[in-house]
């Protein structure tokens, strides 16, 4: 369950350490539920650490009237963007065309969220203000952020498998979550867009602090405004250079004041989500009635007997222990491998997977090709072993 509580507690706890100064302290992650302490046990022993942690139970300030300094960070949205359609457009050809999420990621918000229409899903992203919970989720400064207003939360399944490219700052909403992609790579977010950058590497502008090259800070707040994919490139060639700015205004945000919010409005609010669970439990059922809620358990083994049937003499097959898509191709047809050697990598599920030779001799063809999308237990690479 999403609690803003909890996440203020951690601040709260984090800020409360910071001011102890504890020696042996080395490194402060805050979580959306959790605080992640790096500690040198040389210096800050174990039973030690959790002593003072125990204490600070008692010590901690109550959070009720907790306030913290938040910026109104304007970003530019590409809405459903041209480089997320052919990220979709990809994931469709080479991993999974029936996803219940395909052809569309906006249309599968609307029909899960039970909204009336795509303009709806259009109008809660742009009217929502996002706060910043967590920083780096899949890279880079990526923020892990949710709608202060509950009636703007869209929530959404992802991605399965996992895409294998995500264009660099993609806007997606997993779980109750809205998310910006740091850079390429795969994902599972359902898309709604793209925007700015949230990272730059090699320069310090007005957005981007000297030594802090990610754009974001906990509990900024992000609202963004439409523009088209045309004025998306145009900022997002000027902006990691300078000459293009962001609007940003300095706020407080303040707990007992968010509470007050949602006990005025709990009616309301509580309307909004009968009808969303109602609308994601429909979904699940249509999944449940097309033998799509077992997808990842139930793939076809990609036809392995058929391939194996043509195999030279002596031939020993070499499958795919996942479905997913060839990374690299490591070996040769006609090179000597030993027991172990990698001949080539799989893709799957946001891991990079070696599939080793699984016995000494030569390669006597490779069967794929890098970038290929391939299934459970396909034939990727055919050995002869070595004689006795």
């Amino acid at each position: 369950m999403l609690d803003l509580d909890l996440r203020f507690r951690v601040h709260a706890l984090q800020s409360w350490l910071r001011a102890q100064a504890l020696p042996g302290i080395l490194d402060l992650t805050p979580g959306i539920r959790s605080l992640q302490i790096h500690y040198d046990n040389r210096r800050l022993p174990l039973g030690d650490l959790l002593d003072r942690l125990v204490g600070a139970e008692d010590e901690l300030a109550a959070i009720d009237d907790l306030a913290v300094p938040t910026r109104i960070i304007h970003l530019p949205l590409s809405w459903d963007d041209e480089a997320t359609r052919l990220a979709i457009s990809k994931y469709m050809q080479s991993v999974r065309a029936d996803a219940p999420w395909c052809p569309s990621n906006i249309e599968f918000i609307r029909r899960i969220n039970g909204l009336d229409d795509i303009e709806a899903v259009k109008r809660i992203v742009f009217d929502a203000s996002y706060l910043v919970l967590g920083l780096g989720d899949v890279y880079l400064g990526a923020p892990v952020a949710t709608p202060v207003d509950p009636r703007h939360r869209l929530v959404t399944t992802k991605y399965n498998p996992a895409r294998t490219w995500t264009p660099e700052n993609a806007v997606g909403i997993g779980g109750a979550y809205m998310c910006v992609y740091g850079m390429e790579g795969p994902g599972g977010y359902q898309f709604v867009g793209r925007t700015c950058q949230m990272w730059n590497t090699h320069r310090s502008t007005d957005a981007f602090e000297p030594g802090k090259p990610w754009l974001l800070r906990h509990f900024d707040q992000i609202r963004f405004h439409p523009v088209s994919h045309d004025e998306l490139m145009a900022f997002r060639a000027d902006f990691p250079l300078g000459r293009a700015s962001l609007r940003i205004e300095e706020e407080s945000f303040r707990l007992a004041d968010y509470r007050r919010f949602l006990a005025e409005n709990r009616d309301s609010v509580a309307a909004f989500k009968t009808r969303q669970q109602a609308a994601f439990e429909a979904e699940r059922a249509r999944w449940e009635a097309s033998g799509q809620i077992g997808y990842a358990t139930d793939l076809p083994d990609g036809g392995a007997a058929e391939a194996d049937a043509d195999l030279p003499p002596g031939g020993e097959a070499v499958p795919s222990p996942v479905p997913g898509s060839v990374w690299k191709i490591a070996a040769e047809p006609g090179s000597r491998v030993k027991a172990g050697d990698p001949l080539l990598i799989v893709e799957s599920m946001k891991m990079e997977i070696a599939v080793a030779a699984p016995m000494a001799g030569t390669v006597a063809e490779i069967r794929c090709a890098e970038g290929q999308a391939v299934t459970l237990g396909q034939t990727l690479a055919v050995l002869l072993p070595e004689a006795a």
